[in-house]
């Protein structure tokens, strides 16, 4: 049982956690902590301990999948869901990230309207 309470947003476009920030906050109705990079994410996540994270795939420097594997390695994040972000939605691409345990994969560009569903229908109830 997850309840939702703060959401953190990794992604290093300005415009995306802009967009995600208003979508989580006034459409999904969530606290919401933004973070640029996977450095940013690691240290925010430890301070904040968001109940999710939204993980950008594609970053400069630590991408997606090596921040989620540093995040798992983190006691205050080891067992929080994470849900990676990403323009390209291939199935082997999808069946990797769930294989490290995320919950699920959104695409990108993603509906700000529409998000916080988006992110409900994957987070366990």
């Amino acid at each position: 049982m997850t309840t939702l309470r703060k959401v953190m947003l990794v992604d290093d476009e300005d415009d995306i956690r802009t967009i995600g920030n208003l979508s989580l906050s006034r459409v999904g109705g969530w606290q919401t902590v933004l973070a640029a990079s996977g450095a940013e994410a690691l240290e925010k996540a430890a301070a904040e301990k968001p109940d999710l994270i939204l993980l950008d795939v594609m970053m400069p420097g630590m991408d997606g999948p090596t921040t989620f594997g540093r995040l798992r390695a983190q006691e205050a994040t080891a067992h929080t869901p994470i849900i990676f972000m990403t323009a390209k939605i291939q199935k082997q691409e999808v069946a990797r990230y769930l294989e490290l345990g995320a919950l699920g994969v959104i695409g990108k560009p993603f509906d700000p309207m529409t998000l916080p569903s988006e992110i409900r229908k994957l987070v366990p109830a």
